[in-house]
């Protein structure tokens, strides 16, 4: 089962590396505008993000193998679609439903690995190989769509077709039937005010953000404040309804409120970095995007000290330690790089890339740990739900950050520009560091807090 779930992660952070990869390919042969490729990114992460707690919640209610193999079809289906795409329109509504698809299929995934195994090391250790394997799949993606993308873009779309549909099969195999069945009581019914709010939120927040450097400052305040405005109505919606979406004593735990910050801060941090890293390697030294892609492979890194130095590293100084020490790594990592030259050689980078490969060992399969422990078993779908709404939006704020200030400081001299936009990362990382030093005070544990048993749901939760 294990295996299974691992494929299925590994798929999504494959899928995402290549078609970063192959978007000016794309470009060339669809003949799109700039603004109308940017929208084959947003839209993925649109509908990623913007349902990824509905579908956390969904695993709950409805299912998790259930709601697993359903999405995954969905994900097979429409990744099919991009490949067969003729014009730019086409593809970003099949990226944004690819998008939708994995929102519900990546948290079922997270909760039946968290519902299988016992709490405990067995647990632990299956996080973090899930988690690395997660990491293997981004970084594999990034060389496998430089490959690829030669061959052609549209196998970009068929390969994860052809993988999805071995892991469909290797699922209706694998994965118990049990599963389905420990989910939320057949009494519960999905809050649908709350769905409709927080989903309509979340979207229009990720938008606002990952459109803030395009756009007018009057258009994205209205985004945002329509965002916000929504969030107020979802918590009013969630504190009246019986069975809420999502029940606000979760956030009582500090540890999962401190985990999911360190998440947004983390891939803030990361796709920042990596967004400015690319353009200097492809745009300002020209290399290619095989180039590159190997040049980037060493962040894959962690992808074999997940699984086998971490949970050593765990077991010796506490999760809340080691998540510190790999925050610190990061900013270390992003300062090193900071000060990038015109003619750098892969020398004088990789000190940078190694370092940042290994902070991501040490902090992201930890925080999946701390961000659902102590979680009752029915609501392991919500908070896995949460963490990567965490990642999703961290991610699409650190890319409008960089954009932002790299296009304002490099008008001149891009240079100038990519050193400010690192920044960015820089004080991303060195913030997350001060939020996980809060849960050092917990000593050598996970530092979490016991979560309080869920209200009885006759009872309106708030």
């Amino acid at each position: 089962m294990l295996f299974v779930l691992c494929g299925a992660i590994f798929l999504e952070g494959i899928d995402i590396a290549m078609l970063n990869v192959a978007l000016p390919s794309i470009r060339a042969d669809l003949g799109l505008s700039t603004g109308t490729l940017q929208w084959v990114m947003s839209a993925y992460v649109l509908g990623y993000g913007g349902f990824m707690l509905l579908g956390g919640r969904a695993a709950d209610l409805f299912g998790r193998r259930r709601m697993f193999l359903f999405w995954l079809t969905v994900f097979l289906l429409f990744s099919g679609l991009g490949g067969l795409a003729d014009d730019g329109w086409t593809l970003i509504a099949a990226r944004f439903v690819t998008g939708v698809a994995a929102a519900f299929m990546t948290p079922a995934g997270l909760s039946l690995v968290t519902t299988t195994f016992a709490a405990g090391p067995q647990r632990d250790r299956a996080l973090l190989i899930y988690s690395g394997t997660a990491a293997g799949g981004f970084s594999t993606g990034l060389v496998v769509g430089g490959l690829l993308t030669t061959a052609g873009w549209r196998w970009v779309f068929f390969a994860p077709v052809l993988l999805s549909a071995v892991i469909l099969l290797a699922a209706l195999r694998f994965l118990p039937t049990t599963a389905d069945a420990a989910g939320g009581p057949r009494t519960e019914r999905l809050d649908v005010l709350g769905a409709i709010t927080v989903t309509a939120a979340i979207v229009l927040l990720v938008l606002g953000v990952e459109r803030a450097a395009h756009t007018g400052g009057r258009q994205t305040a209205g985004t945002l404040g329509a965002a916000l405005a929504l969030l107020a109505v979802f918590v009013l919606v969630e504190r009246r309804t019986t069975v809420p979406l999502v029940r606000l004593g979760i956030f009582r735990n500090t540890a999962l409120v401190r985990a999911n910050l360190i998440a947004m801060l983390l891939f803030g941090a990361f796709f920042g970095f990596q967004f400015v890293a690319v353009l200097y390697l492809r745009e300002y030294r020209g290399w290619s995007e095989l180039r590159t892609s190997f040049a980037l492979l060493v962040i894959g890194l962690d992808a074999i000290l997940s699984p086998t130095l971490t949970p050593r590293l765990i077991r010796r100084f506490g999760s809340a330690r080691v998540i510190f020490a790999g925050m610190l790594t990061a900013a270390l990592a992003y300062a090193l790089f900071a000060r990038v030259g015109a003619d750098w050689t892969y020398a004088a980078m990789f000190p940078a890339f190694l370092l940042l490969g290994l902070s991501f060992a040490l902090v992201y399969g930890p925080l999946t740990i701390v961000g659902t422990e102590g979680i009752a078993a029915r609501e392991q779908g919500l908070a896995g739900g949460l963490l990567y709404t965490s990642f999703q939006f961290g991610a699409a704020l650190g890319l409008s950050a960089v954009t932002a200030v790299s296009a304002s400081v490099g008008g001149g001299d891009p240079l100038d520009g990519y050193h400010a936009a690192l920044l960015v990362p820089l004080a991303a990382a060195l913030l997350a560091a001060a939020i996980s030093a809060f849960g050092l005070a917990r000593g050598r544990g996970t530092g979490r807090s016991p979560e309080p048993a869920p209200a009885p749901v006759s009872a309106p939760v708030s």
